[in-house]
């Protein structure tokens, strides 16, 4: 019996010493992942943020660079930001903080590199330029931030022509590079006349018309995802919907034209996330649930 007491008590001094040294060890109260593990230019950088307690209900701040990026509730205490990075972004370590619960997390985030093709094309005389009221428009439906999330899974491709542009090209102007310009989004050479779907749950936030002044985007769709996620869809021949419809990912919204500054019958479909074109082929193939 001496024996089974002596090893009793040598258990509760075990135990009690490794309580001390878990109450004095720092506990964090926020964790922070990162997907994708390996992004590249364009890609769309998903931030979710997990509190480990969960009476804590506060939206945590996401911060790259000088930018704050808005956060969204997925489940109990944890929530998500989503973040754009452009052909336009410059590679290599990202200064990513998320800021929550009295906690500053930094986060190391290496943004790869990537080649896109580019294009040199002759102006002997000037295109459209637009109108302002386009401009205004459709900039400010590029910058909605809803707090509702409409949509669920992959997106679906808005037409089945094939694609004849991809995301990010870049151009030559009368051989000069236009540093500031990149592709934002994919060309889809669908016949004229052809459906334009919807390629997830969306309300209609933007209708613009050659009519209107759209002379540059030519008739236009514009569809709030929620969330900072919307898409546009251009050079339309005929529009379906009207503003403040919602829509269902596969219903017909549209057609494909050649309105606009366009040669010819094609459908381009731009997704943009906080206000900057990203590359839909991420939320085709995997999708952000």
């Amino acid at each position: 019996m001496p024996s089974v007491a002596c090893r009793c008590g040598l258990g509760i001094a075990a135990i009690q010493a490794v309580i001390t040294i878990a109450a004095a060890l720092p506990v964090e109260a926020l964790q922070v992942k990162v997907t994708p593990p390996h992004p590249k230019l364009g890609d769309t950088l998903q931030v979710i943020v997990q509190y480990d307690d969960p009476q804590i209900d506060a939206p945590p701040q996401v911060m790259l660079g000088n930018q704050t990026y808005p956060t969204f509730l997925l489940r109990t205490n944890q929530f998500r930001a989503l973040l754009p990075t452009t052909p336009l972004t410059k590679p290599g370590p990202l200064n990513l903080q998320v800021m929550g619960a009295g906690e500053t997390a930094t986060v190391p985030v290496r943004l790869g590199p990537r080649k896109f093709p580019t294009q040199s094309i002759w102006l002997s005389g000037k295109g459209s330029n637009g109108t302002d009221h386009e401009f205004d428009r459709v900039e400010a439906f590029k910058k909605l931030v809803t707090p509702q999330k409409l949509w669920t899974g992959k997106f679906l491709r808005p037409n089945h022509g094939p694609l004849t542009s991809g995301y990010g090209i870049r151009r030559y102007y009368n051989g000069v590079f236009a540093k500031d310009y990149f592709h934002r989004g994919v060309d889809y050479a669908g016949p004229h006349g052809s459906p334009v779907v919807a390629p997830a749950v969306g309300r209609v936030a933007l209708v613009g018309r050659v009519a209107q002044g759209f002379k540059l985007h030519g008739n236009t769709i514009g569809l709030d995802h929620g969330q900072g996620v919307t898409t546009i869809y251009l050079h339309l021949s005929r529009i379906h919907v009207k503003e403040g419809d919602l829509v269902r990912p596969g219903q017909v919204i549209g057609a494909i034209g050649s309105t606009g500054a366009s040669t010819g019958p094609h459908l381009h479909w731009g997704l943009y996330v906080n206000g900057l074109s990203v590359d839909p082929g991420p939320w085709r193939d995997r999708g952000f649930d």
